[in-house]
C-alpha cells in the first residue's frame, strides 16, 4: 500500500514542484520549493557560491533553489505558520527514506524518528544563555585527525 501512495505522491508532486521523493518533504517550510533540487541537496539556505545574478555556482544557468524558495515564500498565498518556518533550521536528510512516501512517513511519524549516530539531544545544538559569552568548540580536520579548537581565538588555541 505504501509503494502505491508513493507513486500517486511521485505523479503529483513531481511535475509540479520537482520533487526528488528524499521521504521527508519540507514544501510548506520552503515556499513549496524542493531544497532537494538543489545540486548539492542544501536543505539550510543557500551555499556561498551564489552568483552576483542568482546563478548556481554548480549549475550557472540554474536559478539558486533558495532564492527562488524565498521569493515564493514572500509572494505566495501561504499560511502565516508555514512563512514563519522559512528561517527554522532543518534536520539533514535520512537518505534511507529516499523513494519513499513523505505522507506515510509523516503519518507514521517516521519521518522524525532520528538515525541511529544522529545526536538529537537539543542542549548539545543549541547554547544557552549562558553559553552566549564561551567560545564555542569546533572540530578541525588536519591530516585525517579530528582535533578540538577554539573558535573564535586568534591562533585556534584554547
Amino acid at each position: 500500500m505504501s509503494g502505491f501512495i508513493a507513486a500517486i505522491e511521485h505523479v503529483v508532486k513531481k511535475p509540479v514542484f520537482g520533487c526528488r521523493m528524499c521521504g521527508q518533504c519540507v514544501l510548506h517550510s520552503t515556499g513549496m520549493t524542493c531544497p532537494m533540487t538543489c545540486p548539492k541537496t542544501l536543505r539550510n539556505g543557500p551555499c556561498g557560491g551564489v552568483r552576483e545574478d542568482g546563478g548556481c555556482e554548480v549549475k550557472p544557468e540554474m536559478t539558486c533553489v533558495w532564492l527562488v524558495a524565498q521569493r515564493r515564500s514572500v509572494s505566495l498565498p501561504l499560511p502565516r505558520v508555514w512563512r514563519e518556518e522559512f528561517d527554522h533550521l532543518r534536520p539533514p536528510v535520512d537518505n534511507t527514506l529516499e523513494g519513499t512516501s513523505s505522507w506515510v512517513n509523516l503519518v507514521t511519524g517516521r519521518d522524525r524518528e532520528t538515525p541511529s549516530g544522529w545526536r538529537r539531544d537539543p542542549a548539545d545544538v543549541w547554547p544557552t544563555d549562558e553559553d552566549i559569552d564561551q567560545p564555542q568548540l569546533s572540530l578541525v580536520e588536519f591530516e585525517g585527525d579530528a582535533t578540538s579548537t577554539r573558535i573564535g581565538t586568534p591562533t585556534g588555541e584554547a
